[in-house]
């Protein structure tokens, strides 16, 4: 009798140009460290080369960088993949609210790939959906805080995030005619007024368009209410207060756009599947580098 074959790890395969970087969806990469950068205004992003890949989120202000004389600004919400063994380094001063996310990893020889089996991951990006990108920057760093760089879960992290940049790549390209004009302008409105009282009428009003039909061009497009774009832009705020640390529940509440703390504690624990204390307790060990 024939002993059964075993399962062999499959491996993984990438190409890349100058725009993309594509793999495989098989799990090949690398993860090492990575952190959060909170500015105190003063210093540059030092010049260097390294040899990994480094992946960078800005969440809050916005970052000059170039990569071999390429320039980069890096506005909150935007992603950038530096590429290995290429020189990188910042081109003015740290802005005063600059916070941004890095992690490094690295991928195995270059190999060729079926087309069906590529991840293509946009080398530099808006994201669309920046709570589950928060999350995930969030659970590596607490994960390593805790337990150090593990190759498996925190590569498995890694793989996530770049497929929320893959994700917002598709959604951004499809953003074309004026109905999706329309939904992209009333997700920015939201974005920057969401701590206000606000809802359908307020920003269909801003936009100088009618409500209803507002609300129905923004499910087709974005897959969710103005409300619930509202309530998520609310609670991705409140998130990133908790992990900080510096407010109380019911300050967190306020600057997010809640008048109820309670309301707040309920809608909060539907989104995350924990309460806003416990939130803060899992989130709050992480590396944080400044200048």
């Amino acid at each position: 009798m024939k002993k059964p074959q075993q399962n062999r790890p499959i491996p993984t395969f990438f190409e890349m140009d100058d725009s993309t970087l594509r793999l495989t969806s098989t799990l090949g990469l690398e993860a090492s460290n990575g952190g959060l950068f909170v500015s105190r205004g003063t210093g540059v992003h030092p010049s260097r080369v390294i040899q990994s890949y480094e992946l960078i989120y800005v969440r809050q202000g916005y970052l000059n960088l170039h990569e071999e004389g390429q320039q980069f600004e890096v506005s909150a919400g935007e992603t950038l993949l530096l590429w290995p063994g290429r020189l990188h380094g910042g081109t003015s001063p740290y802005a005063l609210d600059l916070q941004f996310y890095w992690v490094h990893f690295t991928l195995p020889a270059m190999r060729r790939a079926k087309s069906a089996e590529l991840l293509e991951v946009p080398r530099y990006a808006r994201i669309e959906r920046r709570d589950h990108l928060t999350g995930l920057f969030q659970r590596l760093l607490n994960d390593q805080e805790i337990y150090g760089v593990q190759p498996l879960p925190d590569s498995l992290t890694i793989l996530l995030m770049l497929w929320e940049l893959t994700r917002s790549r598709v959604a951004t390209a499809t953003l074309d005619g004026a109905p999706q004009r329309l939904a992209a302008s009333a997700d920015r409105w939201i974005r920057t007024h969401f701590h206000e009282a606000i809802g359908a009428s307020t920003i269909a009003a801003q936009l100088g368009c009618n409500a209803d039909y507002l609300g129905r061009v923004f499910r087709t497009v974005y897959g969710r209410t103005l409300t619930d774009a509202v309530h998520e832009r609310r609670m991705l705020h409140a998130a990133i207060l908790l992990a900080e640390g510096k407010l109380t529940i019911a300050q967190v509440a306020h600057d997010a756009g809640f008048e109820d703390s309670g309301h707040f504690r309920r809608l909060f624990k539907r989104s995350k599947g924990m309460t806003p204390n416990a939130f803060r307790r899992l989130h709050l060990r992480v590396h944080v580098n400044t200048a």
